[in-house]
């Protein structure tokens, strides 16, 4: 029975919270971003945008999204750390 446990340790996996604050990083900054690209590749018509509405959203949600990605990464290392503990203390 401790043949499977050697063979099969916990994998890590990224937890929800990780999740929502890239999702969040993505919808919030994402659009400036992109606009920002545009104008640099000449894709646009005014090489010089402003996009205000997309910096006060970006401004908004860029330190939140960072603060839950970083959330998520020490809840995700904390999960796994103690799943390898507990497969490692069952298989001794």
């Amino acid at each position: 029975m401790t043949e499977p446990m050697k063979s099969n340790p916990p994998g890590f996996r990224l937890s929800f919270l990780f999740w929502t604050g890239l999702i969040l990083f993505v919808v919030g900054s994402g659009p400036l971003l992109v606009i920002i690209l545009l104008a640099a590749l000449g894709m646009t018509r005014d090489p010089n945008p402003n996009p205000v509405g997309l910096g006060i959203l970006a401004f908004l949600t860029f330190w939140p999204s960072v603060g839950l990605m970083l959330g998520g990464l020490r809840t995700s290392v904390r999960r796994y750390r103690a799943a390898r503990e507990q497969s490692f203390n069952q298989v001794a």
